[in-house]
C-alpha cells in the first residue's frame, strides 16, 4: 500500500524544519567542497604532501562523490529517504572528523574519500526531499531558489571561511565545525522527517555496480587528465573504460525489473537540456574558482584570508539576486530567467579574463565578480528546477541523482578541459606572466563556454 500522502500529510506542519534540515545539510557538503581550496597551502605544509599528492586531498572526495551518487540517489528511492540522509550525514561527519585529526596524508585521503561517500548520499536525498515535500507552483519554486542559493553562497563562503580559519586558526577547524552541524541534523531528521515510501523488491546489483564503478573510473579519468593530460596512456584508459562501463550500465538499466535509473527519466527534452546546461554551467564556474583563487594568491600576492575575503562582492551579490528568484520566475520564467543569468554571468568571466599582473582589484577584479554573482544567482534555480521538473514522487531520488552528477561531471570535466587549454599560445613564458596568461587564457575559454550555453537554453527549456 502506498504510504506516501499519510507521511507528507505529517511532515506538513513542519515544512519550515525540513526546509532548514535540507539547506543546512546541503550547505554543509558544498562548503566542504570549497573550504578546501584556500587551506591546501598549509595541508601541505604541516602534513607533508608531495606536490602531485596534494591533488588527492580534493580528488579523492569528488572521485567517491561522483561516483556513488547514482547508486546512493536510488537507495533513497527504495529504502527510504530519511534512513539514507542519516546514513550520510553520520558518514560525513565522522569523517570530518577524522579529517580533522589526520596526522598524515593517508589517513587525509582515506578521510576524504569516506566524506564523499557521505555527501553522496546527503546531495541527492536533499534534493528528493525537497522535491516530494514541497507542491509545485510557487511553494517549490521558493524551496528550489533557496536550495540553489545555498549551493553558490556555500562555495563561495568555503573560500572565504577556509582562508580566514587557515591563516588565523587552522585549517582543521574547517572541518571540527561540521560535528555540532552534523549532530544537530541528526536529531532534526529523527523528529520532523518521516520515512518515505519503502518499495519492496530486487536490488539492481548489477546496475549498482557498473553505474558505481562506471561513474568513479571516469571521473578519475577526468581527475587525471588535468595533471597528466590527454595524452597520458592511464587517463585514456581510465576514460575508455569508465565510458564502456557505462554504456554497459545503460544496456542493464534497459532490462532491469528496478532500474536503478529509469531511462524514462530521459524521456523529457527539457530534463536533458537541463542536464547538459548544468554541466557546461559548472564547467565554467569551477575554472572561475580556481584560477581566480591562483591570480589572486600567486599575483597579486594575497594571503589565503584575504583571497577568501575577495570574493565576497560575488557572495553577497548572489545571496541577494537568488533570494529575488520567485518573484523573478513568476514575471519572466524560468527559460528568460536563465538566459538573462547566462549572459550577466559570461560577460563577467569576460571582463574578468582581461587580468594581468598589473590589474587593480576593485575595478579588475569585484566588479566583474559582482556581474558573476548575479549571474549565478539568477541561473542555478531554473537549472535546478528544469532537472526535476514533471519526476514522480517514487523517482525523485533518481532524478536528483541525474542532476547532482551533471554537476559533479561538469566540475571535473571542466576543470580538465579548462587547464588543458589554459597554456595555448604561452610560447616562452614563465613565473608570473606565465600564470596571468593562464588565467587569461582559461577565463576566456569559461566564457565561450557560457556564451554557447546562453545562446542555446532559451528555447530548450522552455
Amino acid at each position: 500500500m502506498n504510504n506516501q500522502p499519510a507521511a507528507t500529510a505529517s511532515a506538513a506542519p513542519h515544512k519550515a524544519a525540513i526546509l532548514a534540515i535540507i539547506l543546512v545539510s546541503y550547505v554543509m557538503i558544498v562548503l566542504d567542497t570549497s573550504i578546501v581550496l584556500t587551506g591546501l597551502p598549509k595541508i601541505h605544509q604541516e602534513l607533508g604532501f608531495t606536490d602531485t599528492g596534494l591533488a588527492w586531498v580534493q580528488s579523492a572526495y569528488t572521485l567517491t562523490f561522483g561516483g556513488l551518487l547514482l547508486l546512493a540517489a536510488r537507495a533513497g528511492d527504495i529504502h527510504g529517504r530519511r534512513r539514507l540522509l542519516q546514513l550520510g550525514l553520520a558518514l560525513f561527519t565522522v569523517a570530518s572528523l577524522a579529517i580533522g585529526l589526520a596526522q598524515s596524508p593517508a589517513m587525509l585521503v582515506a578521510a576524504r574519500a569516506i566524506q564523499g561517500a557521505g555527501a553522496a548520499i546527503v546531495a541527492p536525498s536533499t534534493l528528493a526531499l525537497l522535491q516530494t515535500t514541497f507542491t509545485a507552483g510557487r511553494e517549490r519554486t521558493r524551496a528550489i531558489a533557496l536550495y540553489s542559493a545555498v549551493a553558490g553562497i556555500a562555495a563561495s563562503v568555503g573560500l572565504v571561511l577556509g582562508g580566514v580559519l587557515a591563516e588565523w586558526l587552522s585549517w582543521r577547524v574547517g572541518f571540527f565545525i561540521n560535528l555540532p552541524i552534523g549532530a544537530a541534523m541528526l536529531a532534526a531528521t529523527r523528529r520532523y522527517l518521516a520515512e518515505s515510501e519503502v518499495t519492496h523488491g530486487r536490488f539492481d546489483v548489477a546496475g549498482a555496480a557498473s553505474s558505481t564503478l562506471g561513474m568513479a573510473v571516469l571521473v578519475y579519468g577526468l581527475i587525471r587528465s588535468a595533471g597528466a593530460g590527454w595524452g597520458d596512456g592511464l587517463t585514456q584508459g581510465a576514460s575508455a573504460a569508465g565510458v564502456l562501463l557505462l554504456a554497459a550500465f545503460i544496456a542493464i538499466e534497459r532490462r532491469a525489473a528496478h532500474a536503478i535509473l529509469p531511462l524514462r527519466l530521459f524521456a523529457s527534452r527539457q530534463r536533458n537540456a537541463a542536464y547538459g546546461a548544468r554541466v557546461l554551467f559548472l564547467g565554467a564556474m569551477i575554472g572561475f574558482f580556481f584560477f581566480t583563487t591562483q591570480f589572486l594568491q600567486v599575483v597579486l600576492g594575497y594571503p589565503p584570508s584575504l583571497t577568501g575575503l575577495a570574493f565576497l562582492p560575488m557572495t553577497l551579490v548572489n545571496f541577494g539576486v537568488a533570494l529575488c528568484v520567485p518573484r523573478l520566475t513568476r514575471r519572466l520564467g524560468n527559460a528568460r530567467l536563465l538566459a538573462l543569468g547566462l549572459a550577466a554571468t559570461a560577460l563577467g568571466m569576460a571582463w574578468l579574463s582581461r587580468v594581468d599582473a598589473g590589474t587593480a582589484y576593485w575595478q579588475g577584479v569585484a566588479l566583474p565578480m559582482v556581474l558573476i554573482g548575479a549571474g549565478q544567482g539568477m541561473a542555478l534555480s531554473p537549472l535546478t528546477a528544469a532537472g526535476v521538473a514533471g519526476v514522480p514522487a517514487q523517482d525523485a531520488g533518481a532524478a536528483s541523482g541525474l542532476v547532482n552528477v551533471a554537476h559533479q561531471m561538469g566540475n571535473a570535466l571542466g576543470l580538465a578541459v579548462l587547464v588543458a587549454v589554459a597554456g595555448l599560445g604561452a610560447g616562452q613564458l614563465a613565473g608570473l606572466p606565465l600564470l596571468a596568461h593562464r588565467v587569461t587564457v582559461a577565463l576566456g575559454g569559461a566564457s565561450a563556454m557560457l556564451l554557447v550555453l546562453s545562446a542555446r537554453t532559451e528555447g530548450e527549456l522552455a
